[in-house]
């Protein structure tokens, strides 16, 4: 079964952050709790957990990229 992982809420008031790096790839195995992302808000740098474990076929957003609270960031075959 594929996983869309969406983008959490990071605290009360942050809404969007900013992709600083992928810590995962294409292929990559994760287990849940596993840092995907690294992302940066108005206040700190912070890491994106795994929700689930699986393998990561597709990375949803580049680095850079402001991504909203909801946004699905990436696809992992649970």
């Amino acid at each position: 079964m594929r996983a869309k992982v969406k983008l959490q809420k990071m605290g009360d008031t942050v809404d969007e952050v900013v992709v600083l790096e992928w810590t995962v790839g294409v292929g990559d195995t994760v287990a849940e709790e596993d840092t995907l992302m690294r992302v940066a808000t108005d206040k700190i740098d912070a890491d994106v957990p795994s929700p689930v474990a699986g393998t990561v076929v597709e990375l949803l957003v580049a680095v850079d990229d402001e991504v909203s609270v909801g946004t699905p960031i990436c696809t992992i075959e649970t």
